[in-house]
Formats: structure tokens, sequence, C-alpha cells
């Protein structure tokens, strides 16, 4: 299959490494300095250094190039440019599968990535979304990875996890498109709290408890939104959940752990130099679950230390002065 990748940031890297064996794979970026140093190095020395890539990747910075030979667009930017992506892609003269890799709410709209692929995109072109635990290095070094692909259209979603399947990147079929971009969203936010309380030193229960009370903050979340339960516990919710609140590689951890340590917010993302979406999405679930009146404390907890600069051991204090309640409440 010939496939574009559109966005050269370190999962949209990884993923066109991953497939380029198998594939006749395209992989995309907006800065043409950025891709003639790829080209040179054979490598993405910016996101994914000492990684070459397979000598059948092509490289461009051509975005009307990227898309004419393409018969699947993968798109691989984050979800603040998502709705200009696809713009570019709705004014193309011919109809080709779009995938979308992003995680998280847009600013402003509070909208998921499937509703602003509705907004923005014709309604003939098929589209899903490709989610689950997937840290980008161990996906371009081809270590094993199982991701959920979904799609409204189960019957294209499951041909295009059987296209995309390989040994080392298994890929299960799903129907729950809402089930899985709530994980993928509400995960990083907990991320950033897990990473707080590593950072406090509070201990391996503290985390423990936390994944599982995060879990279900998430599935209350995400029910009200339309998602499954059994999507929120798998590979999209619980397992991207558990990969990101405790892999050292997790770059929203990481911003919890250096809050620990009474860092500023403004100088963890320069010293980070790579998108951790939590920070963002943090903000827009405070919004939704205010608004639908679901109960997220821990999340809540980690917008205030982001937003309101509460300190993180005073918002641990918080938390664990809540009042014991059912563990299965709905509330």
């Amino acid at each position: 299959m010939r496939i574009s990748v559109l966005g050269a940031g370190a999962w949209g890297t990884a993923l066109a490494i991953s497939l380029a064996p198998r594939h006749q794979v395209t992989l995309w970026a907006r800065d043409a300095q950025q891709t003639d140093a790829m080209q040179q190095a054979r490598s993405n020395q910016r996101y994914l250094p000492d990684l070459s890539f397979p000598a059948a990747l092509h490289l461009t910075a051509d975005f009307d190039r990227a898309l004419h030979d393409a018969e699947l667009l993968i798109v691989a930017v984050p979800v603040s440019s998502l709705r200009g992506m696809l713009q570019r892609i709705a004014v193309s003269p011919t109809v080709r599968p779009v995938i979308w890799l992003c995680k998280g709410f847009e600013a402003q709209t509070s909208q998921l990535p499937h509703q602003i692929v509705a907004e923005t995109l014709p309604a003939a072109f098929p589209r899903a979304v490709l989610s689950g635990p997937s840290f980008a290095q161990e996906v371009a070094r081809g270590l094993p990875t199982a991701l959920t692909l979904a799609s409204e259209d189960i019957g294209f979603a499951q041909r295009m996890a059987q296209a995309l399947h390989h040994s080392r990147l298994r890929i299960y079929s799903s129907a729950d498109v809402v089930g899985v971009e709530v994980g993928g969203a509400v995960k990083n936010v907990l991320a950033i709290a897990a990473g707080i309380s590593d950072g406090l030193q509070l201990g391996f229960n503290a985390r423990a408890a936390l994944l599982t009370r995060g879990l279900a903050e998430m599935t209350r979340l995400g029910l009200r939104l339309g998602g499954k339960a059994e999507t929120l516990g798998g590979l999209s919710g619980a397992g991207d959940l558990i990969l990101t609140c405790t892999g050292d590689l997790s770059r929203n951890r990481q911003v919890g752990m250096l809050l620990a340590q009474q860092r500023a917010l403004p100088n963890i993302l320069s010293e980070l130099g790579h998108v951790a979406e939590g920070v963002y999405t943090a903000r827009e679930v405070h919004q939704i679950a205010q608004r639908l009146g679901v109960e997220m404390p821990i999340c809540e907890a980690a917008y205030r230390v982001l937003y309101e600069q509460l300190a993180a051991d005073k918002a641990t204090e918080n938390l664990l002065s809540r009042q014991p309640s059912d563990e299965f409440a709905t509330d």
C-alpha cells in the first residue's frame, strides 16, 4: 500500500519507520530544512536520534506530492494542528482514507479529534483513529507494540487493521471511536498526576491507587461522552494509562515529576522541547467535567497545579483528605 505519513514528529516518524519495510511509505515534514537534514542523516535527529531510516522510506516537504500517489493518509500532527491539516486534505480532488494519531481535546472547542474530522472532512473520506500504549522510540526500534484502530465503519477498521498489522505492531479493530479517543486524551492528564506522585516519592502503593482511581475517572467521562467501558479498560484506555504513568519515556510523567520539584511550568516545557499534550488537555478536561458534572478529582488536582499554581504537595494532601466512599460509586 502507498502510505503518506503527514507529520515528522516522534510518533509520525516512528510509525513511518515501522511501516516502511512492508509498504511504500512517504514521510512528509512541513519544514524543508528539516526534511533535507533527515535525508542527509537518514534519521530524525531532533525527535528520534540515532534511529536510522529504512532504505525504502521516502521523505518530502512537498505536501501535494505527499498526497498525489497515496492510497492512505496517516495524519501525525498534534490535535492543535489537526483542523488545519484536514482542511488541506479536504480540498484534494482525490478521496483517500484518513487515519489520525493525535490524542487530546481541541482548545476553545473542547472537541475530540473525530468531531474535528466530522466538521472539516467530507463524508466520502473513510476515517479512523489509531491509538494505544506506544512510546515512539520503542516502535521505531521494532519492539512489540499493540494498538487499537477505531472507526464508526467497523468494516473499514478491520481492513485497515489487517493492512497495517505486522508481527511487531499488533493492531486490533474497534467501532468505539469515542472510547478510544477519551482514553488517549485523559491518560496524559493522569500521567502528570502520576509524575507528581513519583516526584514526591509517595511510593508504589500510591502510584497503583492513582492509576486505579484515575481509570475510574477516565471511565466516568468516557461513558458520559458515549464511549464503552470495555474500550476504556482496553489498550487505548487502561493500557495507555499504565504505560504513560509508569514509563520513563513519558513526557507527561516528566512534567509531573518536575512540578513536584516546584519548577515553573514554562521552564519545564522549554526544557522538554517536545509536546506534552497532558498540559493542554488538563484544561479542557477540567472544563468538560465541570460542564457535565463528572467528578474527576485527580484530573482536577493536576489542573490546579498546572493552572492555579497550587503546590504539588498541597494538591496531594487535598486528595488524601477526601472523604471515603463506595469504590464503585458512579460519582
